[in-house]
């Protein structure tokens, strides 16, 4: 089929989607959720890292990314398995619910002046939550489409959830210049993700019950047995297919490197660049580069499915990898303000299209009565791989983040993920 035949198709599939029952409303419910992830972490970043009433350091700043990347990882063996036993409707309802509740404790902490342990735990539970949501939504995505337009379905609800996600991050800075950069400005800008998350539920009500699966429970009888075994489960699952396998490594190598990078940039930011011309160091500089990575993020979501369908997915996942290693090495090892935004978009571009080609493969080949556990078992190692990349990053970086050795490590890490994915495709065909 040609390019154009390709696109051609293309668009038929989006025009079908937005007639599908049941998928824009899992759509807008994600953009409320996503929305309101946006805002929080904005607000938590703008209260916690750019607060002229407190300090910070390379460590602060890893265990910020601790707070936004461990919770899944701590509850995601449970997470699955439940997923996959309770009615994901209900789920995303009560889940979004709890979530506000948490998001307002969080913003009055703030305004209080709570800071360390204590205000991390506040955030590790919103965002425990949120990925929680953020998984059901994934696991329900078969329920509401057909499997021939997984891919572009993928493609829309993950690229323009992260587009809102982003868009909620660039209301929080505006409502923080509004509200003010001390404690009690950062407490209401952070407490406007209430919003999101109230909406979110009151969309998903609309939901038949059991209509977002799962449709069978592969489950033992004892709840407390099946959630023990949910990580086991999902691991299982994943290793016999060797797309998904080689896929995770894929996965792991840019997510570890782009853990490195991001320390990097936030230190940049925040100690070393000054405003030149049009671009912005500090906060704003930040969300310029959340723009890109946003404007990287969309690019995706309309090239991908397009890109699969004429090269394959194991071509596009190895040059989105080689793309990012040029990327981190060209761009961003120069260190100046202009090639560091040029960068974001590139690496966010490619890491996009990296996770829309492995979420398609755990949608169309893994199994609707284990898929939740498998989305639980990929957001753990996924959040874990980067937690320690940044952490080992944040123990030996200077506090103005110029470390062109870290970045030479970090480009590394992805050709170290292209060789891994090869050998497991290659060893995938031969067995077959």
């Amino acid at each position: 089929m040609t390019a154009s035949a390709q696109s051609g198709a293309a668009k038929v599939q989006l025009r079908s989607l937005a007639t599908m029952p049941g998928f824009p409303r899992l759509l807008l419910s994600r953009f409320a959720a996503q929305w309101s992830d946006g805002v929080f972490r904005a607000g938590l970043a703008g209260a916690v890292l750019f607060n002229p009433e407190r300090g910070t350091d390379p460590l602060t700043i890893a265990a910020g990314f601790a707070v936004l990347l461990l919770p899944y990882s701590l509850i995601g063996p449970f997470a699955g398995a439940l997923l996959d036993r309770w009615d994901r409707r209900r789920v995303l309802i009560v889940a979004n619910l709890l979530r506000g509740l948490a998001v307002a404790g969080t913003a009055s902490a703030v305004g209080f002046g709570v800071a360390g342990p204590g205000l991390f735990v506040l955030a590790l539970i919103v965002e425990g939550i949120s990925r929680f949501i953020g998984s059901g939504m994934s696991a329900s995505l078969p329920h509401v489409v057909p499997v021939n337009t997984l891919v572009t379905a993928n493609a829309v609800s993950t690229t323009l959830g992260s587009v809102v996600s982003v868009l909620g991050g660039g209301c929080a800075i505006g409502l923080r210049a509004l509200l003010g950069t001390g404690n009690t400005g950062s407490a209401w800008t952070t407490s406007i993700a209430v919003v999101g998350a109230v909406v979110a539920a009151a969309i998903a009500v609309g939901f038949a019950r059991g209509r977002l699966g799962p449709e069978a429970i592969d489950e033992p009888a004892d709840p407390l047995i099946a959630v023990a075994r949910g990580f086991a489960d999902g691991a299982r699952a994943a290793m016999r297919v060797p797309m998904v396998t080689a896929g995770f490594v894929a996965l792991f190598a840019h997510r570890a490197s782009y853990g490195i990078s991001l320390l990097l940039t936030v230190l940049l930011m925040r100690f070393s660049f000054t405003d030149l011309g049009p671009f912005r160091a500090g906060l704003p500089g930040l969300g310029q580069m959340a723009f890109m990575a946003g404007a990287g993020i969309l690019l995706a979501g309309f090239c991908t499915p397009r890109l699969v369908a004429v090269l394959g997915r194991r071509r596009v996942t190895l040059a989105a990898l080689l793309s990012a290693a040029a990327a981190q090495a060209g761009l961003g090892l120069p260190m100046v303000l202009p090639t560091v935004l040029i960068a974001s978009f590139v690496i966010t571009f490619a890491g996009q299209v990296l996770k829309l080609c492995v979420d398609s493969s755990i949608q169309a080949e893994i199994g609707d009565q284990t898929r939740g556990r498998v989305f639980a078992l990929y957001d753990t190692l996924f959040n874990i791989t980067q937690v320690a990349a940044v952490a080992a990053a944040a123990a030996v970086t200077p506090l103005s983040g110029r470390s062109p050795l870290l970045l030479l490590v970090a480009t590394a890490i992805y050709l170290i993920g292209c060789a891994g994915y090869l050998v497991i495709v290659r060893r995938g065909v031969q067995a077959s």
